[in-house]
């Protein structure tokens, strides 16, 4: 999967690889819930995110979850994790249906 090189760019383009299986990309199957069924897969999107956030606040209590999630120097990234959350629901349930009554 991964080829080990000696020096630093020889490692990131092995990592970077067109033919490697990348850790980030969708299979054609993954790729094509998202653009024949983006209802779905915002349904899914925002549920297995509020599933992953859920069973870490379930490890750690939903008081200290929050805390941590709200700390001085996470608040930006959990602003833009819950923004992104809500922009997928939006743009798959508000916008679809906007664009499938002008068609």
């Amino acid at each position: 999967m991964w080829k080990m090189g000696n020096d630093e760019e020889d490692r990131a383009e092995s990592f970077l690889d067109e033919d490697s299986e990348g850790i980030c990309s969708l299979s054609t199957t993954q790729s094509l819930i998202v653009f024949a069924i983006p209802i779905k897969f915002a349904l899914l999107f925002t549920f297995g995110n509020v599933l992953a956030v859920g069973s870490t606040a379930f490890l750690m209590g939903p008081e200290q979850q929050l805390r941590m999630m709200f700390d001085s120097v996470r608040v930006y990234a959990t602003v833009i994790y819950i923004g992104f959350v809500v922009l997928a629901l939006i743009c798959a349930l508000w916008v679809l249906s906007e664009l499938y009554s002008i068609c």
